[in-house]
This record gives C-alpha cells, sequence and structure tokens, in this order.
C-alpha cells in the first residue's frame, strides 16, 4: 500500500510530488531543500547553516512518517560546490552519529532556489 507523507514541520512541496511517500515499510523522501517550513524563505547563511536546516527538516519529516534518522539507510546529497564537502560533512555527523547509512554526494550545476545543498533519502520504519 503506497502511502504519501505531508507535514508543515519540513518544506512544503515547491512542485507536483510529495514530500515523502512510504510503500511497506519503507519510507522515500524527495529531496529536501533549506525551507524554513515556518515561513517558506531559503536559510540565510553559508553551506552549514543550509545543511542543518535541510537536517532538521529530514528529521521532522521522518518522524512524521513514523521512523528516525537512526534508520536512514541511504541518502543522497546534491551540492552547489565540492569545495564545501569537508563542512557538510561537519554538520552531517552531527545528525548521523553512529551506523551510519550510505550516502552520495553529487556536485551539481544547480538546485532549486539557487540553494547550496538538496538531501533525499530512504529509510526504514
Amino acid at each position: 500500500m503506497k502511502r504519501l507523507i505531508s507535514t508543515s514541520n519540513a518544506p512544503a512541496a515547491i512542485g507536483p510530488y510529495s514530500q515523502a511517500v512510504i510503500i511497506n515499510d519503507m519510507v522515500y523522501t524527495s529531496g529536501i531543500i533549506p525551507i524554513n517550513p515556518e515561513d517558506g524563505t531559503i536559510v540565510n547563511g553559508g553551506i552549514k547553516e543550509q545543511a542543518n536546516r535541510v537536517l532538521k527538516s529530514l528529521a521532522a519529516l521522518l518522524k512524521d512518517s513514523g521512523t528516525d534518522l537512526s534508520k536512514v539507510i541511504k541518502t543522497t546529497v546534491f551540492i552547489k560546490n565540492m569545495e564545501d564537502f569537508p563542512l557538510i560533512n561537519e554538520v552531517y555527523a552531527s545528525f548521523f552519529t553512529e551506523n551510519f547509512p550510505a550516502r552520495s554526494c553529487v556536485e551539481v550545476a544547480r538546485l532549486p532556489k539557487d540553494v547550496l545543498i538538496e538531501i533525499e533519502a530512504i529509510a526504514y520504519i
């Protein structure tokens, strides 16, 4: 059974997609960008501030999907500048502290709303 997840605790979808989809006991999130879910604005600051907002939103979306960061099995991180990789790792390690998920990190030419980072995840419930 496919179940669509929508929460006000993470940025609203900015297109024709769901924030997350649950199939069986698996959660697949859409890419999350650093938008403040309270007012819809892009987070001010650099990559650390944007990565922190994205991971907070990811944690909230997973919670509202019935799971949490400890059950993430794979993330895909899209970044504007590979030079930011060490700073992203610093923030990432503050959210994922053990039993790290598999991860891909890809530098891209451009992200929605010209943000610096986007992260999607797959987790189990």
